[in-house]
């Protein structure tokens, strides 16, 4: 009886790096929520090849087209190709989403670790500041800011990473409050280790895995934060091609032509539910105990 060793692919190679990943695309909803998040990161990587046309150009003789062989996907009010507009889209969401979600993981991180291991007043001090932010609602307390400051994308970026602190803050801080009862924590301590050392040797790389999978969960929820933003003209500013911004002018010209608002719904819907499928499926690998279980 002979065995014959078939030579392994590249991709079977590729993922045995990275057992993680292999781990999520064995679920089916895992690999459906890749698949998306893949093929938002090509759109946003060769917008200026996938796109068919420049994003702002006008063409005020096609506005309000339906789908066509010209434009797949139809035109706005000024004619521009909505196809073009919802690929270059994907660039402002991404842009918007992920420092926003680096700030708010920072920041939390820092006043985590900061409440968690000195605690006493700066603990309480830092809860009040956490409670006092946690109070206003998001869309209120953008809505607050963004009139003070006017619409940018910079200052979208700077108030929803803000919003978003106190949820990591407050993992970290507990997850602090359990590392440092850790007995390897109790050993450094006794033999004199500089704080320093201990928080960022043995206490911050181990609670760094549920705040990952919380910046991922985050991740759709900001991009749909960020388009409602625009939608309410707190945002990117036009020509510039968010989908809320799409979303906003498509509203306006609903009677006419329901192809902007359409298209960039499904998008906006389909790249939530991809982010959030991968989110959850990662949180599931990672965390095994957290099957079943949701954000409150």
């Amino acid at each position: 009886m002979e065995f014959v060793i078939r030579p392994r692919s590249r991709v079977q190679i590729f993922l045995d790096r990275i057992p993680v990943l292999g781990e999520v695309l064995q679920r089916p909803l895992g690999a459906l929520g890749f698949f998306i998040v893949f093929m938002f990161l090509v759109a946003v990587i060769f917008a200026p090849i996938l796109a068919p046309y420049d994003y702002a150009k006008q063409d005020i003789p096609s506005m309000l087209q339906g789908p066509s062989r010209a434009h797949l996907l139809g035109t706005d009010h000024l004619g521009r190709d909505l196809l073009s507009r919802i690929i270059y889209g994907s660039r402002i969401a991404l842009i918007a989403a992920v420092p926003s979600v680096s700030i708010a993981l920072i920041g939390g991180i820092i006043l985590g670790l900061l409440a968690g291991y000195i605690g006493g007043i700066v603990d309480d001090i830092i809860v009040i500041i956490l409670d006092t932010i946690k109070a206003f609602p998001a869309v209120i307390l953008a809505l607050a800011i963004l009139a003070l400051l006017g619409p940018s994308l910079v200052n979208e970026i700077l108030v929803i990473g803000l919003a978003w602190i106190p949820g990591y803050a407050r993992v970290t801080r507990a997850q602090v409050f359990s590392a440092r009862q850790n007995l390897y924590v109790e050993a450094e301590r006794s033999l004199g280790a500089p704080s320093r050392r201990i928080v960022l040797q043995h206490i911050l790389p181990n609670i760094l895995a549920p705040l990952l999978i919380l910046a991922a969960m985050d991740l759709p929820v900001v991009i749909t934060f960020e388009a409602g933003l625009s939608f309410l003209g707190l945002g990117v500013r036009p020509p510039t091609p968010s989908w809320g911004v799409i979303l906003a002018e498509g509203f306006n010209f609903i009677r006419q032509t329901p192809w902007p608002i359409t298209w960039a719904g499904l998008t906006l819907i389909i790249t939530t539910l991809g982010f959030t499928l991968f989110g959850e499926t990662l949180r599931d690998v990672l965390d095994p105990r957290l099957i079943g279980t949701r954000r409150a």
